[in-house]
């Protein structure tokens, strides 16, 4: 491990253990770096993992229900609510480890209106993160209404079949700072969803993200979504290149990626090197800055000749870490970047849309493309290296999506804001014969009727069905969701 990759381990508070970004064999950075090879990855994590639980964001959780066993009527007697209660803490207990949030278990259910008043002064009192509900019988609505609406807390409410109609939910469900599960999933996979959004709202609101632009020096934190941000000169980049000499670390990075692409058609090995170069000095500038993610005005650096090569590779290597590496300082794409890698655990891919207006389909084209499109843990997809399509110059990945892949379509516009739709890949187009970028999608997607109508610029293509998982953060977070 290079020097400058200990220092930004230290800065960022981070073990070895969590992974960003490596070569085969070998640890290469990343704001949280570890030892692995290229088949061998692990969830990425913004927290060191030795950090002492009693630092992870914390959640209160109670169970609802009559003192009496209930009888002729749902759930029904056939269902035994104190199993269902001593397996899900097992559960959720477990979710807490994995997701690193704390779970606060009341020591009895709440069985009438006065343990209800007494839950929700204790939460008032200790403004824990979130509240975790489990609602156990159809009588318990109106004191889970009394918790979400005076608690203070965001609430995450599980309502397992058999404890609801349409009629107990309609309102609740919908209430901002509410996210309600009504489902027969007894994996209780959307109670870990819900830990998940406690825990990367923590993480979001702990981001800076540098942002290289014009000759500006400031901090701002956009709300609600709660990310930082701090400005630079962009003539920080270049005079930081400057002091990124040709090591090890800098081969073995180009190396890594020479390997693993299915063939290498503009780059020489000057390019290469000058790429990998790029990447180490935005590791350098994350370092001096204590941020978790990069962005600038690349392209007036390129027209002006003060750059070698666009910092296409470096943006694609981090995104790949779950690092937000961004194109043009597009402070919507930060915003969008940051919250898909926390909530997600992937990376999206920023692009600029061009309706096909013979097929009425949308087609998506950037020169920045992450390769973990499947997540951190999963396989890279097929890559070629290619230069910068708009000035040929470089090192940028063509990355092969698969046709058939479901894909959100997700935008902030601003930090209260997302537009959101869900599409499938019809097919990859190459340039040439395409101009446009290097990586370029097209998606048959779920509206507008005419994709010529299509909201928005710079959106992120992310690999999965996510929408509802958006607006569920959204409605948790006061963020407006609207399709696109």
């Amino acid at each position: 491990m290079s020097q400058l990759e200990e220092n930004v381990v230290a800065n960022r508070g981070v073990s070895r253990r969590s992974v960003l970004i490596t070569i085969a064999g070998t640890t290469l950075l990343g704001g949280c770096m570890a030892r692995q090879s290229s088949v061998s990855r692990h969830l990425p994590s913004f927290l060191d993992e030795q950090q002492p639980e009693g630092e992870w964001p914390d959640v209160r959780v109670a169970y609802l229900r009559p003192r009496e066993d209930y009888w002729l009527g749902w759930p029904g007697t056939a269902w035994k609510p104190r199993e269902f209660r001593r397996d899900s803490r097992g559960m959720v207990e477990g979710f807490g480890r994995e997701v690193k949030v704390r779970t606060d278990f009341e020591s009895d259910p709440l069985y009438d209106e006065a343990a209800v008043a007494k839950f929700i002064a204790s939460v008032q009192a200790d403004k824990p993160r979130a509240v975790l509900l489990f609602p156990l019988h159809m009588n318990q609505w109106r004191n889970v209404g009394e918790i979400a609406s005076k608690c203070g807390a965001p609430t995450i409410v599980f309502a397992p079949l058999g404890v609801c109609f349409t009629g107990h939910i309609q309102q609740i469900s919908k209430q901002p700072g509410v996210y309600l599960a009504s489902c027969a999933d007894f994996d209780l996979d959307p109670v870990r969803f819900g830990l998940k959004m406690v825990r990367a709202n923590h993480d979001i609101r702990r981001t800076r993200i540098a942002v290289l632009v014009r000759n500006e020096s400031r901090d701002e934190t956009l709300e609600p979504l709660g990310v930082q941000i701090r400005y630079l000169p962009r003539s920080r980049f270049p005079e930081t290149l400057k002091t990124i000499e040709e090591a090890d670390a800098v081969r073995q990075v180009a190396e890594e990626y020479r390997r693993a692409a299915r063939r290498i058609v503009e780059p020489t090995h000057k390019d290469m090197i000058n790429a990998s170069k790029n990447y180490f000095a935005a590791l350098k500038i994350m370092e001096e800055e204590a941020c978790q993610g990069i962005s600038m005005d690349c392209l007036g650096l390129v027209y002006g000749r003060e750059i070698p090569c666009p910092p296409c590779l470096a943006w694609s290597k981090l995104l790949d870490a779950g690092i937000p590496g961004v194109c043009e300082a597009d402070i919507n794409a930060v915003m969008s970047n940051t919250l898909c890698c926390r909530l997600l655990d992937k990376p999206g891919f920023m692009q600029d849309p061009v309706p096909n207006t013979v097929d009425n389909t949308f087609i998506g084209a950037h020169c920045v493309c992450p390769t973990r499109l499947n997540g951190y843990h999963g396989p890279r997809e097929t890559f070629d290296l290619r230069s910068h399509a708009e000035s040929d110059l470089g090192v940028v990945f063509q990355v092969i999506w698969k046709p058939g892949q479901d894909v959100t379509i997700m935008q902030c516009v601003g930090p209260g804001k997302m537009i959101l739709g869900e599409g499938k890949v019809l097919r990859n187009h190459t340039n040439p014969p395409a101009g446009g970028c290097r990586t370029s999608v097209e998606l048959e997607i779920d509206g507008p009727p005419d994709t010529r109508d299509t909201k928005g610029f710079h959106q992120l293509f992310i690999y999965g069905r996510h929408q509802r998982d958006f607006e569920a953060y959204g409605q948790m977070y006061g963020i407006a969701t609207e399709h696109i």
